[in-house]
């Protein structure tokens, strides 16, 4: 397979998901809509749980020191957040949701708008935070096969069925994110070469599952956190490993 196949198979694979998801949707009554979307928040919720325990992985604190990790998340999560705060990440990808609402649902009335708005953040921001995303993105790049995008497209098209089923046409949208992120970090890995070292992994995938309790918690209608403002601490939680590694 070409490289960047992966990514191709997995931006298929949600508009294929999100197009059956909106065909059975609207026969859905609402309250079995609120149903499906309380049981995704809480199959990310546990998602994120397993993808957090991974600071407890000895390959991260042997690097950094029994100390370390959970500090190095912590660290990533603010540092992340503040610098995505600055750059307004959050706003701008809800922009990004309400012009593809009038490109692709027309104008709509304020109700509509925020549902669009809402299926796109949501699958956005579960579609693409999560180790699999970077690591299959990457290892794709550097001509390592895209086994693990194959596993990803399988997984995010039963997902994107659910979610537009509930959340509507916005979540189709998110194939467009999927297709951004993934093709830059496929690029990214075509350019780098070599393999991220793993206890750099090990930080990054624990950061990601903490993020994840954020878009469970906006599933689950309980806060609104702003996950996509916490995005760079994907990007921090490795260099912050690496720091500390220097410093020892």
């Amino acid at each position: 397979m070409f490289i960047g196949a992966g990514t191709v198979v997995n931006v298929l694979a949600v508009l294929a998901g999100s197009g059956i998801g909106l065909l059975v949707g609207h026969r859905l009554p609402a309250r079995t809509r609120a149903v499906v979307t309380d049981g995704l928040g809480l199959v990310t919720l546990l998602i994120a749980a397993l993808s957090a325990v991974a600071v407890t992985d000895r390959l991260l604190s042997d690097a950094v020191g029994p100390n370390a990790p959970v500090l190095i998340v912590l660290g990533a999560v603010v540092l992340g957040g503040f610098a995505g705060s600055l750059l307004r990440i959050e706003h701008r990808l809800e922009r990004v949701g309400v012009v593809l609402q009038s490109r692709m649902g027309g104008a709509g009335d304020d109700g509509a708008r925020a549902r669009f708005v809402e299926g796109f953040m949501t699958a956005s921001l579960v579609f693409c935070v999560g180790p699999l995303t970077i690591l299959g993105s990457i290892t794709d790049g550097l001509g390592g096969g895209a086994q693990q995008l194959l596993l990803k497209s399988a997984l995010d098209g039963f997902a994107a069925i659910a979610f537009a089923a509930s959340l509507g046409i916005g979540v189709m949208a998110s194939a467009l994110t999927v297709g951004v992120v993934q093709g830059a970090f496929t690029l990214l890995g075509a350019l780098m070469g070599s393999f991220v070292p793993e206890p750099h992994v090990v930080a990054l995938t624990a950061t990601g599952g903490v993020l994840l309790v954020g878009v469970a918690l906006r599933l689950l209608n309980i806060r609104p956190v702003a996950v996509g403002d916490m995005l760079p601490a994907l990007v921090v939680a490795p260099l912050l490993v690496q720091t500390v590694i220097w410093l020892r």
